[in-house]
């Protein structure tokens, strides 16, 4: 029986960022994993993932969370990783102003320390506040805090952007920050 594309997603984004092991799945350094892997080894440890199921949810994913290779034959989470991988993106100046969204509850710890990639092994930023906002409902009530994303660069800090369009940085120290 199939889950539904939902179940599914929530499945690939677990193995793909978080837990591969969990399937005896092994991703390349750079967080890639065979298709043919992949849909085994799920298909083996009782989930059931057909190549037409994979390629649907890659295309219909709203937040476009999983790259396929050019050949399509390999895939892997666009960011949000917890097990390191190295995506192999090149730094890029960001614009003046990102975004981060986040709950209320966690404000004064960010005003202190600033932005960390707390489990995962980057900051991911938003390229505008719709978008932070959303983030940051998923958490509790939002609050948005604008990044001088461009004076960070300036000052040495690299900035990358994932295949989905997240922009995402090491750390963001509490100066760069105002909510």
């Amino acid at each position: 029986m199939h889950a539904n594309h939902a179940q599914l997603s929530k499945f690939l984004s677990l193995v793909l960022r978080h837990k591969p092991d969990a399937i005896g799945l092994t991703l390349t350094p750079e967080g890639w994993a065979d298709i043919d892997e992949l849909l085994a080894k799920s298909d083996a440890t009782g989930t059931r993932l057909s190549r037409e199921d994979l390629l649907e949810i890659v295309a219909t994913s709203d937040k476009k969370r999983f790259s396929l290779s050019e050949d399509r034959q390999r895939i892997r989470a666009a960011q949000g990783h917890s097990v390191t991988v190295e995506l192999g993106l090149p730094p890029q100046e960001p614009p003046n102003i990102l975004y981060h969204g986040t709950a209320t509850r966690f404000m004064d710890s960010i005003r202190s320390e600033g932005l960390r990639p707390q489990a995962r092994q980057q900051v991911h930023l938003s390229a505008d506040e719709a978008t932070a906002k959303r983030v940051g409902q998923r958490h509790g009530k939002p609050v948005i805090f604008k990044v001088e994303a461009l004076r960070m660069h300036v000052n040495g800090f690299k900035f990358f952007l994932a295949d989905n369009g997240v922009w995402l940085t090491d750390q963001v120290p509490p100066e760069f920050l105002s909510p």
